[in-house]
């Protein structure tokens, strides 16, 4: 789970699923989902916030749940464990076109489960496939999935097909709490009271992660733990 949102904060998982995979079929824009933008992040009590639909909480009892994903985009999601090599890999759900106000992109959400139970997955897979020649998806069985689609949402990764830049991230979320550099043309702007980690990245497209505020550490501490590069 950590490697996971680790590789999104590096825009390397994200954009493995979205440009080397196509697991959706088309926008559902009857979604109630779809009356919600990614500039839209209302804060709850307790360090929560709910975004494009979903309860993201550091109480299990409190977030939503894949299958509460599950009915806000139907046909349009797939569920599996996804692993890169030598990693034990998460479990994901992916919309390849998610409509979200008046913004499309793809979307993919992280449930918070063990790495016990996602070990426990990936033996019971009925099928293992590459994805890009080294990371592999594992399709759950059907009694796997019934246990998938009750485990609490962690985190939320958007990349949007519009290209943002500094400007329109300013406008729509303000001042950013702390900047991050990457490599040469990433930049990552922090936002611990929204729970919002914006990728910019001036050779690619943008990535929004979101977790709940209580939980921000998940994205700001693989970040500041990247070596330093040299001038």
């Amino acid at each position: 789970m950590k490697k996971f949102l680790l590789i999104c904060a590096m825009v390397l998982g994200a954009f493995v699923l979205a440009g080397l995979i196509v697991w959706g079929h088309g926008p559902d824009t009857t979604s109630p989902a779809a009356a919600s933008s990614p500039w839209q992040i209302e804060r709850l009590p307790n360090g929560a916030s709910r975004v494009f639909g979903l309860n993201l909480s550091a109480d299990p009892q409190a977030a939503s749940t894949l299958g509460d994903a599950q009915r806000l985009w139907s046909s349009d999601i797939q569920i599996a464990v996804i692993a890169a090599p030598g990693e034990n890999g998460s479990l994901e759900a992916y919309i390849e076109s998610a409509v979200l106000g008046f913004v499309t992109g793809k979307l993919v959400v992280t449930a918070d489960v063990s790495p016990e139970l996602i070990g426990q997955f990936r033996e019971r897979a009925t099928k293992a496939e590459f994805m890009d020649g080294t990371t592999r998806k594992y399709r759950l069985t059907a009694k796997d999935m019934a246990t998938a689609l009750r485990s609490p949402v962690l985190a939320l990764a958007f990349i949007p097909q519009a290209q943002l830049d500094e400007a329109t991230i300013t406008a729509r979320f303000g001042k950013a709490a702390q900047r991050v550099s990457g490599n040469e043309h990433t930049q990552h702007w922090l936002y611990p009271d929204k729970g919002l980690s914006v990728t910019l990245d001036t050779q690619g497209k943008e990535l929004l992660q979101y977790v709940a505020p209580a939980r921000f550490a998940l994205l700001r501490d693989p970040l500041l733990k990247e070596p330093k590069r040299a001038p």
